[in-house]
């Protein structure tokens, strides 16, 4: 192995070896760090190229004056690395620090009084690197930090401020504990119901364990999965962690139901009700049962409010349009993906997700794409709205939770990932190696090893984009929630990273690898694990039912060569 791979991939966050449970060592193999290179898009197929990508990488760290995103914590004083040529040793430098909250601080400082840290020559240049020190207390929060000399512009970072301590809850403090249940929110039964816990079943939940003293309800993820393939149920690998599973809609509880006649001559027709008792009889969730019923409701309420509200620009039309402005782009995506998923599975079912999709379609920002947005408007703008119906319907929820009379607080949970074949990952590709999965390795629990199928952020890309998608994933997770558990917490650290195509028969190649750069951002607490359902009931999936069938099925994949993944980055 040539010493410019290795550092090359030391350099991507990857560790040559890791202990295993049984304090055996694994070194990782030549394949195996080619093939993690290649899944985060570094070319180092050969030697030559390693090296070429090694010195393109060192190069354009050192000639970055900032980095694009700086985390710290709050107090009196920052310090930031930053790299300056020597020409400029007798300049001054500038820096503008402009607050999220709207504030603005400035400064000049000499270049040459920074304490020098380290040197380097690049093409007959020598570059420093230096401490820029400001005795600045910048609130907590997201920040922007420019740089200049001279009025010559030089670079811009986010800079995060964390707050000192990890925030805990007023009930929490001086020792306080509080109690609470757990429920999988789509194994609960109601009399009401159509055969999955709906929102409505969750606030019902609130008031009850309210009533008992609990100060917290915790809840499977929320997060959306495939409409055009109800089956696929798992909450645990969903297409997105930025919006909510439609499916848990209470179809009644939409204000145009009310108002849609043809809705509720459906519902009360003989038929409908008999195929809602069975839904609600059944022993496991019928996931196609239940959305094929709610989808031809939804539908109609839909229709109604275009005709009804839309059209005339009702107070109810502009709070919709607001919702979709506040969530912008990235709902906007969410909802061509789910038209385009419908539409491509309808003609094809080969047609599964973004992999197999046409080539035209795989990019969210091609013109062919477009073209489907626009041919498609109403499909697309359906999925926005039921999207705006969810958030209202969990946010009642969340409200209700939080309110002091209740006793209750609503805490949510995270996925570790998400599905390689679903909106995010189509909407956001250039942050996740798609061609790499989450697991974790042999131990007494699964002497086999675990794939997740689930693909991993790319710690650099990520770092480019200042951990933007991270941020708005907490942000769209911590919206109706007082806490968030986050699933697999320690991948914030380091992750288990499974190449594709792997041979599973060979068990020595491992790799590992740091994960998200700096996890002092987060900011709210943890909480614990959901656990069975509040009513004890055998409710579940079709295809498996609770987190320990999902890790057995897991279990049961062939072993793949594996590495950890630290997720912060270098430079």
């Amino acid at each position: 192995m040539s010493d410019a791979l290795l550092r090359l991939a030391q350099a991507h966050g990857i560790a040559p070896t890791y202990r295993d449970v049984w304090g055996k060592e694994h070194r990782v193999s030549e394949r195996t760090l080619r093939a993690l290179l290649k899944a985060m898009a570094v070319d180092a197929d050969t030697d030559e190229r390693a090296e070429r990508e090694l010195v393109q990488r060192e190069r354009a760290y050192w000639r970055r004056a900032i980095a694009p995103v700086v985390v710290a914590r709050q107090g009196p004083r920052l310090a930031l690395r930053v790299h300056l040529p020597a020409r400029l040793d007798q300049k001054l430098l500038s820096w503008r620090l402009l607050e999220e909250g709207g504030g603005e601080r400035d400064g000049t400082v000499s270049v040459a009084s920074l304490t020098q840290i380290a040197t380097k020559s690049i093409e007959d240049e020598v570059w420093i690197a230096r401490e820029l020190a400001l005795d600045v207390d910048a609130p907590v929060g997201y920040h922007r930090l420019a740089l200049r000399t001279n009025g010559e512009y030089l670079g811009e970072s986010r800079l995060i401020v964390a707050p000192a301590r990890c925030f805990a809850p007023p009930a929490l403090s001086d020792g306080g504990r509080v109690w609470g249940a757990a429920a999988q929110l789509y194994s609960l039964r109601s009399i009401r119901n159509w055969g999955i816990g709906d929102f409505t079943d969750l606030a019902a939940l609130v008031d009850l364990w309210a009533g008992k003293g609990a100060s917290v309800i915790g809840v499977n993820p929320l997060h959306a999965l495939f409409p055009h393939n109800p089956a696929h149920a798992s909450p645990y690998s969903p297409s997105s962690r930025l919006f909510l599973n439609t499916i848990y809609l209470d179809v009644e509880a939409i204000p145009e139901f009310e108002e849609c006649e043809s809705a509720r001559t459906l519902v009360s027709s003989p038929v409908f009700q008999e195929t809602l008792r069975a839904l609600r009889d059944a022993e496991l969730v019928d996931y196609p049962g239940v959305a094929e019923a709610k989808s031809r409701v939804l539908s109609l309420l839909f229709a109604h409010f275009r005709s009804a509200h839309l059209v005339r620009g009702t107070r109810r039309a502009r709070a919709f349009r607001s919702f979709c402005a506040e969530r912008g782009e990235a709902l906007l995506l969410h909802a061509r993906f789910e038209a385009l998923q419908e539409h491509l599975f309808a003609l094809d079912p080969k047609l599964w997700g973004p992999p197999v999709w046409p080539e035209a379609y795989r990019d969210p920002r091609s013109a062919e794409v477009e073209r489907f947005a626009k041919k498609h408007a109403e499909r697309v703008e359906y999925f926005r709205y039921l999207q705006w119906q969810a958030d209202k319907q969990l946010g009642d929820v969340g409200r209700k939770a939080a309110a002091p009379a209740s006793g209750a607080g609503l805490y949510v949970d995270l996925a570790v990932s998400i599905d390689r074949a679903g909106a995010e990952a189509w909407s956001n590709q250039d942050s996740y190696a798609v061609s790499a999965s989450v697991g974790a390795p042999p131990d007494e629990f699964n002497m086999r090893g675990q794939n997740w199928g689930l693909p991993p952020l790319v710690p650099d890309r990520l770092r480019e984009t200042a951990y933007a998608p991270f941020i708005a994933t907490l942000r769209a997770n911590m919206r109706h929630a007082g806490a968030l558990r986050i699933d697999h917490v320690l991948g914030l650290n380091r992750l288990f990273w499974i190449p594709a195509g792997a041979d599973p028969a060979r068990r020595s190649r491992r790799w590992r690898l740091r994960a998200l750069s700096d996890r002092r951002f987060a900011r709210h607490p943890r909480a614990g694990k959901p656990g069975p359902s509040l009513h004890g009931d055998r409710r579940g999936s079709r295809h498996g039912s609770g987190r320990l069938a999902r890790l057995a099925r897991r279990g049961r994949r062939a072993l793949v060569p594996r590495a950890f993944v630290r997720t912060r980055s270098s430079g």
